[in-house]
């Protein structure tokens, strides 16, 4: 079928990721291929000390970006889209999104960005004898607790953002397995909760006498390729509002932005990698074995049908380079130059691969906000340099390169030079590798690997989801998610892989070590402004 058969007789399959900054929708065809889009482009908010989006922000992106959807397949094909033959809702990871019994979220949404949960954490981390992340959901709910927030007694489901809306499209309280090691630890052996660790939870808040238990009020887990629920009539109504579209069509298990970078980049299989370089950033090594202790640094969730993954998670990547970009841009503007800003992206960037692999001594810090694998609750973006250094303009853009992947790299340090993971592959995806070469390149330097870039990374996340929705409706083999991706849909596609330079390598290692002394500079601004 051409694209527009497929969607006219409803074959088409529909992927939609909630991401930082950007809510997008990919429809794909009966061959995995993106057919159309959607965007919807949006901020989160600081309430009261917390990084939220409001329930309302939720709704409006969510249509504004199917109906963005459906004016691009008008346009193309003269079509409207009626029904769908599979629907994938993901989002970004974690977070608190905690319910009464009337469905009434309890208090505003706690993103992943928050750090406030540094206490709770700890003391979860210590009883599980298992790293528990700040972002988790079980730490938000265990400082909620340990705050006297009164609206604990009253929780009767506790989810994510992409539980959330997929509970509102299906009336189903389930969650992909991957984004559910984002809420408590799995066990991969039973594909479920640790039960070890919901019952330490239980019997420690046990004195406060809440009317639920752990277990009652976390989604169901489901593994990639489980039915998940239909669309119903009420959940179609609010997807579009036009009316066009019919229900029924089937979900997959809704999951988290980790586990679909796996997917799109072909990267759920043991000994493969990705890193996804955004707004945030973060490495995803699919392991042989458990790894030998727990690591402060290093979060163990699973992939989307439940292995155990090591995941770097770092909260700032590409802000404050882009932010750095911009003045390159309002400065062009001042001149009165056209602004094209895939050319000044390019520009500045191919230049800073003329710098020195150390940087000529300049030092970046993208923190707008706290970075948890570095020890800093909060951020300050900051731009360090002594007379001495090589103060030039390919320096400089590379100490800010360098700088989008810093974190990432301490953390995997950790996993290749002390643990000796072994990966045959790692694949980027994301903003940081849209200049062809130079992400790539930068990344290689930082974790001495080969990387390797697919021209389908640019479609991200949704288009992951999106392939994890065809998994549960096209899978007539009954093959494994990595069988089904290798066979289906990367089929002869490897991508284009840059090995790191040897040169690049001692200065990217030379610039790490200048950037941990300097981490003292960070944490005083972080106490003086």
């Amino acid at each position: 079928m051409d694209a527009k058969t497929t969607i006219e007789h409803g074959k088409a399959i529909l992927g939609i990721e909630f991401g930082s900054t950007r809510i997008k929708a990919v429809l794909v065809d009966e061959d995995n291929r993106p057919i159309a889009q959607g965007v919807h482009d949006w901020e989160n908010q600081l309430v009261d000390g917390l990084w939220t989006y409001s329930t309302e922000a939720i709704w409006y992106g969510l249509q504004d970006c199917y109906a963005h959807l459906r004016e691009n397949v008008r346009a193309e094909y003269d079509v409207e889209i009626e029904s769908l033959a599979a629907i994938g809702i993901s989002a970004m990871m974690h977070g608190y999104m905690p319910f009464n019994e009337r469905a009434e979220i309890l208090v505003p949404f706690r993103t992943w960005r928050n750090t406030n949960t540094g206490r709770a954490a700890e003391e979860l981390s210590k009883l599980f004898v298992f790293n528990v992340p700040l972002r988790w959901s079980i730490s938000h709910l265990y400082q909620a607790i340990l705050d006297k927030e009164t609206h604990v007694k009253d929780i009767t489901y506790l989810t994510t953002l992409a539980g959330y809306i997929h509970w509102q499209l299906t009336g189903e309280k389930v969650l992909g397995i991957g984004d559910a090691s984002g809420m408590l630890p799995i066990d991969s052996e039973t594909m479920n909760y640790s039960a070890g660790m919901i019952s330490k939870f239980d019997a420690l808040v046990a004195p406060e006498s809440f009317p639920w238990k752990l277990e009652d009020i976390l989604p169901r887990v489901l593994v990639a390729g489980a039915d998940a629920g239909y669309l119903t009539a009420e959940g179609a109504r609010r997807l579009d509002v036009s009316g066009h579209l019919k229900s029924g069509a089937p979900f997959c298990p809704p999951e988290g932005d980790a586990g679909t970078g796996m997917v799109a980049t072909n990267a759920v299989l043991k000994r493969t990698g990705n890193v996804s370089a955004g707004t945030s950033s973060f490495s995803m090594i699919v392991l042989e074995k458990e790894l030998s202790k727990p690591y402060e640094v290093i979060d163990m969730v699973t992939t989307p049908d439940g292995y155990p993954v090591a995941m770097v998670h770092c909260n700032n990547c590409t802000s404050d380079l882009n932010a750095w970009v911009n003045l390159f841009k309002e400065y062009q503007q001042l001149l009165g130059v056209p602004v094209d800003m895939n050319e000044v992206f390019g520009m500045l960037y191919n230049n800073a691969l003329t710098g020195d692999p150390d940087c000529g001594g300049l030092l970046s810090y993208n923190y707008f906000s706290g970075e948890p694998v570095t020890g800093l609750n909060e951020g300050r973006p900051l731009f360090v340099r002594s007379a001495t250094d090589k103060f030039s303009l390919a320096n400089f853009m590379r100490a800010n390169l360098y700088a989008s992947v810093a974190v990432l790299k301490i953390g995997n340090d950790i996993l290749f030079n002390e643990e000796h993971v072994q990966v045959d592959r790692i694949t980027g995806h994301g903003g940081l590798f849209k200049t062809p070469g130079v992400g790539q390149r930068v990344l290689a330097a930082a974790l001495n690997s080969p990387i390797s870039v697919m021209e389908t990374a640019g479609e991200g996340g949704a288009w992951g989801i999106a392939l994890l929705a065809a998994f549960v409706v096209n899978n007539r083999k009954g093959q494994s998610l990595p069988e089904w991706l290798n066979d289906c849909v990367f089929l002869g596609n490897a991508g284009t892989e840059i090995a790191p330079l040897r040169e690049d390598v001692e200065g990217f290692n030379k610039y790490i070590e200048t950037y941990k002394r300097g981490l003292a500079i960070e944490k005083a601004a972080v106490e003086a402004k």
